[in-house]
């Protein structure tokens, strides 16, 4: 993926950019993600938490707990809702951002499928990609 990564919500309210080389590129299948993105999965992209920064705008968060007792809070957009990202209390260093947020989503290459145990019976998944059926 091309550097700077920027993205924002739907109605352009918040703005973001991350000059950090990514981390990694995932699915994520686990229930939380399901809920939050109402599909199948969430396609995330973990940055560095030292080169996140917002542009615009303030986002409200929530919290879920992870399957690991770890809590993650997530951003969205107060005004129209979407999904930006996540800063996982259990990694301080990183933010996890969701693609679909992103200004150029189809540069996203994911690495691998996580949490497969949870994905649900008609989701179809790159037979290509390792899976990771839960916490390791």
């Amino acid at each position: 993926m091309l550097l700077p990564l920027t993205g924002g919500c739907a109605c352009g309210a918040i703005r973001y950019e991350s000059t950090g080389e990514p981390l990694f590129f995932i699915n994520c299948h686990c229930r939380d993600c399901q809920r939050e993105t109402g599909g199948a999965y969430a396609a995330i992209v973990g940055v560095p938490t030292s080169g996140f920064r917002l542009v615009r705008g303030t986002p409200h968060y929530f919290t879920v707990i992870a399957d690991s007792g770890s809590k993650t809070r997530r951003a969205f957009c107060p005004e129209c809702g979407s999904p930006l990202f996540g800063r996982p209390e259990s990694r301080p260093d990183m933010v996890t951002i969701r693609v679909g947020s992103l200004d150029h989503p189809s540069d996203f290459r994911p690495t691998q499928d996580i949490f497969t145990a949870r994905a649900q019976p008609w989701d179809y998944m790159n037979v290509d990609l390792p899976k990771i059926p839960g916490l390791t």
